[in-house]
């Protein structure tokens, strides 16, 4: 049986090799595995599943800066994918929190920063407020969360290569958990989406 704990549910989203990476061995900005596979018709309609009844999204710094850079314009762009457009009119409305040790201001309107244990700040979100609390690709986030065990709905965009080095999001040492797949597709590329709940 599928429950969630109480209050608001956390869902995390991020894309990975099939060897279990979110980067590849150049480092951090090495998203040679994953970043192809991110405008496929089914990495699309995945997106569009992640946002829709969130009303929060988490935000690790580099992933808050890079995505200023690039989703506000996408908002304004009439010949942008629908898709794409809507996420980051979304994402550009949305509650955001972003976790940084070193920001001293907000970089978006509707921002703030936290200095704090991300699981201490869910647990705060969780009990106030309505809808969905995203974590979008800040795999530092999703693996705290993980570590624990606050994610009640885990997206995972699983891409048809090794990366071979580079960082895993499945760190040794996690709690055990079960989980029930809710979702699955894949794509012409070789893609796959899920979506798993975890059982509690």
């Amino acid at each position: 049986m599928t429950r969630q704990t109480t209050g608001r549910r956390v869902t995390a989203n991020i894309g990975i090799s099939l060897d279990g990476r979110y980067n590849g061995p150049g480092g951090a900005g090495d998203m040679g595995a994953i970043v192809r596979y991110a405008t496929t018709e089914v990495a699309r309609d995945h997106l569009t599943r992640i946002w829709e009844g969130a009303t929060t999204v988490l935000l690790g710094r580099v992933n808050a800066e890079g995505f200023l850079q690039f989703w506000p314009s996408v908002a304004e762009d009439e010949n942008a994918d629908p898709r794409d457009r809507g996420y980051a009119k979304w994402l550009v409305d949305v509650e955001k929190v972003v976790f940084s040790t070193t920001l001293t201001e907000a970089p978006w309107e509707r921002t703030r920063v936290v200095n704090a244990p991300v699981a201490d700040v869910v647990a705060e979100l969780k009990a106030t407020g309505t809808g969905d609390i995203l974590v979008n690709s800040s795999a530092s986030l999703i693996k705290a969360l993980l570590s624990a065990d606050l994610i009640d709905r885990l997206h995972l965009m699983i891409t048809p290569e090794i990366a071979g080095d580079g960082q895993r999001l499945f760190d040794d040492g996690l709690p055990a958990a079960r989980w029930t797949l809710t979702r699955q597709e894949t794509g012409d590329l070789g893609e796959i989406v899920m979506a798993y709940d975890r059982i509690r």
